[in-house]
């Protein structure tokens, strides 16, 4: 069932009766493609967000809604896939990604898992830090979100998570389909819409206006849940922007095949029109310069929130390493028009 706000129930009945209209197949929704301005130069981006500047996309097909646990189960009952957080971790492949002479981690650091939230309570340090809210849990994996003792028997409607880039690159394989670049990702996220905050406009999400999952309350000491959900929510929980597609802002972050480059926007400049752009050539992550290869996550999660990252703006951007498999992080697909 889709939340009721205050925000005009006549915008929301427009934009479902647009997306009827337009043609689907297979759980996709078609994007007509054209020219939009991609990044964003307003005072609350980040860096790595600018220049804005024009990209022509040409169409192509994207899944309505993020990839489900229902979906990936699917996918793993036919090929026996087994997930990046369902394998132990290789130390000698794992030290080449950490800075010369690292010590070698104890074993039970190497074991199968991967990082779970957890809300901080009871604080005593002057300042949060990001790692104090990301636990590694071993037996964390997309059949276990939480941990060992947890399951996906309840939320098969939900994005699933802990998914690594090669585990969403293996999933679109199967289903003849590709992971979306990250111009296809950010003209698809606005939905049509020309030089606004969100996917559905400007109005804050913050102010009881409940149209996407995101944290309420503050971050990371205290969730509200006031939109009904801590975690993931069932996808088609919120309207659906301009295009018919569900939850380009919150829930789970998603890859894209780009790869991440702090300085890419401004290699580019503001001044010419990118045809079809699929990302840098290099890869630069000045907070973390050992990276071998980190690609963009759009979208933000259920963890946004305005006082930390405010990233379920849809020019937002973040950098992951494509090993890392987190309790916020999913994807969904694209096909191009060429392909049946």
């Amino acid at each position: 069932m889709l939340h009721k706000t205050s925000f005009g129930l006549s915008l929301l009945s427009a934009i479902l009766l647009l997306s009827c209209l337009k043609p689907k197949h297979d759980g996709m929704v078609f994007i007509p493609g054209g020219v939009f301005l991609m990044g964003s130069d307003a005072p609350f981006a980040f860096p790595h967000e600018s220049p804005a500047h024009s990209v022509q996309v040409k169409e192509f097909w994207m899944d309505e809604t993020e990839v489900t646990n229902l979906q990936f189960s699917r996918f793993v009952e036919e090929t026996g896939y087994v997930t990046v957080a369902e394998r132990d971790i290789d130390w000698e492949t794992f030290k080449l990604e950490l800075p010369e002479g690292t010590a070698k981690y104890p074993d039970s650091m190497l074991k199968a898992g991967s990082l779970v939230f957890q809300e901080i309570k009871d604080n005593k340090k002057e300042e949060i830090e990001f790692f104090d809210w990301w636990l590694w849990v071993v037996g964390a994996n997309w059949k276990h979100p939480y941990g060992p003792e947890s399951n996906i028997e309840k939320i098969m409607d939900h994005p699933v998570v802990h998914i690594a880039f090669e585990d969403a690159l293996a999933y679109a394989a199967w289903a003849n389909k590709r992971l979306p670049t990250e111009a296809e990702w950010e003209f698809a996220a606005k939905g049509g819409l020309i030089d606004k905050k969100f996917i559905w406009g400007d109005e804050s999400p913050d102010d009881g206006l409940y149209l996407a999952n995101i944290w309420q309350g503050d971050f990371p000491t205290l969730n509200t849940k006031a939109d009904g959900f801590e975690f993931t929510s069932p996808v088609k929980s919120f309207p659906p922007n301009g295009y018919g597609l569900y939850d380009m802002a919150g829930n789970v972050w998603e890859w894209t095949l780009d790869k991440y480059n702090f300085n890419y926007f401004k290699e580019l400049g503001s001044q010419t029109l990118c045809h079809d752009p699929r990302g840098s050539e290099q890869i630069y992550d000045p907070g973390d310069p050992y990276s071998k290869d980190k690609r963009v996550i759009k979208g933000g999660s259920f963890l946004c929130h305005v006082s930390y990252c405010e990233s379920y703006r849809p020019s937002a951007r973040m950098a992951t390493e494509v090993n890392s498999g987190q309790m916020h992080l999913g994807f969904r697909c694209v096909r191009d028009v060429d392909k049946h």
